[in-house]
């Protein structure tokens, strides 16, 4: 994740209810992708009303220690905080509530963090997800890659892929960012995608992706191209490290150096929805 996200994974990558939410799928809104394209991995998320994330498919980061982001959320791997909703989204509820996790430490928002870690990665392809964001002041939602061989290069030498960031101040835009040895944290390499003024991406569901090659990553939201990176925009120099297997995350933050702190116009509970993530190849 973009900005003060360095601290995290140089010092912090070991750490390893609301009513159900309705809604009908368009099924132009869910299109697949052009020909050329083979599907290797999804979650669509399909089960009874609470069940448990698949365990075969997702793992959770837990604790409230800040990620290195100064957050003020902790995360959790209860169902109460990432669910499934019965109508086949998977949930994740960002509450305000006291809570003191494993690590001893208390905070008044728990969210949750996924992760396919261990359980599933992939270099190269196209990496989707269909979503509905949270809103309000404070909040910090993500849907984000990181290289496998974290646990023995670090951060950022792995790389990061920031397929999609928001933060709550800027409710109608996405980030695309990526991170590497020498241009990561708030020296990653983003663009911004915005929709149409007064729309918000907590309004409907969106598809956020990447299409990754060898020496290239493309970023979409809803099939469109807003930004192409290539080693030609990495500072000079510097490596490109975007050629080996990533797994996937999602989360939701609260609070942190770049959305800053919920205040008086922050609603909570929030909810962040995804209909689908899917994994391709060409």
């Amino acid at each position: 994740m973009t900005r003060a996200r360095a601290v995290l994974f140089g010092v912090c990558w070991v750490l390893s209810s609301c009513a159900s939410p309705s809604r009908a799928v368009d099924p132009a809104a869910t299109p697949s992708p052009a020909s050329g394209w083979t599907q290797t991995w999804s979650d669509e998320f399909d089960g009874p009303a609470g069940a448990t994330i698949d365990a075969t498919h997702w793992t959770f980061d837990v604790g409230g220690g800040g990620w290195g982001n100064k957050e003020l959320e902790s995360y959790t791997d209860r169902p109460k905080n990432a669910h499934l909703s019965g109508d086949g989204s998977l949930v994740i509820d960002v509450l305000r509530e006291p809570f003191t996790g494993p690590d001893g430490i208390a905070r008044d928002f728990t969210s949750a963090r996924l992760k396919s870690q261990g359980l599933f990665a992939q270099a190269y392809g196209r990496f989707e997800a269909r979503m509905k964001l949270p809103k309000g002041q404070g909040l910090w939602p993500a849907f984000w890659m990181l290289g496998s061989d974290i646990t023995s290069v670090g951060w950022p030498a792995c790389g990061e892929i920031d397929i999609m960031e928001n933060v709550g101040f800027e409710p109608g835009i996405a980030h695309g960012t990526i991170h590497g040895p020498g241009y990561s944290g708030a020296g990653g390499i983003g663009a911004p995608f915005s929709l149409p003024a007064s729309l918000r991406f907590a309004d409907d569901f969106h598809v956020f992706a990447v299409e990754w090659e060898p020496s290239v990553l493309r970023f979409y939201v809803d099939a469109q191209l807003y930004a192409t990176r290539t080693p030609a925009n990495l500072p000079s120099g510097k490596r490109w490290v975007f050629d080996h297997p990533f797994f996937l995350l999602m989360n939701v933050a609260v609070g942190g150096e770049w959305p800053g702190s919920p205040d008086a116009t922050t609603v909570f509970p929030q909810q962040m929805l995804v209909d689908f993530v899917r994994v391709y190849r060409r």
